[in-house]
């Protein structure tokens, strides 16, 4: 694999999303914080445990420059067949949740979103380049750069300890 010139060298910050509501969002706003990027899905069997325990993290860390975004996805097992409203309702209704929820987008395919191509991107080998499946979790630092990926079924709370390490608490 060819290195790209550092000119060329792309960030987190480079992209613009829509959040649930169709508003642009420039990523550039999370400059300087640590990020855990999901895809998520209101009809999974990961679903409960994963919101809960996502909930728990940025509450703890939410102030020390830690932010969770959520990308909601229905390519897996059509498991988050809902508009972006009725998604929005169900997190921060059933969940709680202050996280930030964006535009239901595709993760893998054809039709891939760029900001998921950009953080597979340089994530090979035992993990592949494709997202498994709901809840994948991608950690990415104060730099805007991806560090980690984990499994879908990898608990929020086990990534706890690389959060930590990446806001510089260990």
């Amino acid at each position: 694999m060819a290195t790209q010139p550092a000119s060329e060298k792309k960030t987190l910050y480079d992209f613009t999303v829509k959040d649930a509501k169709g508003n642009d969002v420039d990523l550039s706003v999370y400059k300087g914080k640590v990020l855990l990027i999901v895809n998520v899905a209101s009809k999974c069997g990961l679903t409960n445990d994963n919101y809960a325990e996502l909930n728990q993290i940025y509450l703890k860390y939410k102030e020390k420059g830690f932010e969770i975004l959520a990308f909601p996805c229905n390519q897996f097992g059509a498991q988050e067949p809902g508009t972006n409203e009725e998604i929005a309702d169900f997190v921060c209704t059933r969940f709680k949740s202050e996280f930030p929820i964006f535009d239901k987008i595709d993760v893998n395919g054809d039709n891939t979103a760029p900001v998921y191509k950009f953080l597979k991107t340089g994530f090979y080998g035992i993990l592949g380049g494709d997202v498994q499946w709901n809840f994948a979790k991608f950690l990415v630092d104060k730099n805007g750069q991806p560090v980690d990926r984990y499994y879908p079924t990898t608990s929020p709370f086990t990534v706890e300890r690389d959060i930590q390490k990446h806001l510089g608490l260990l």
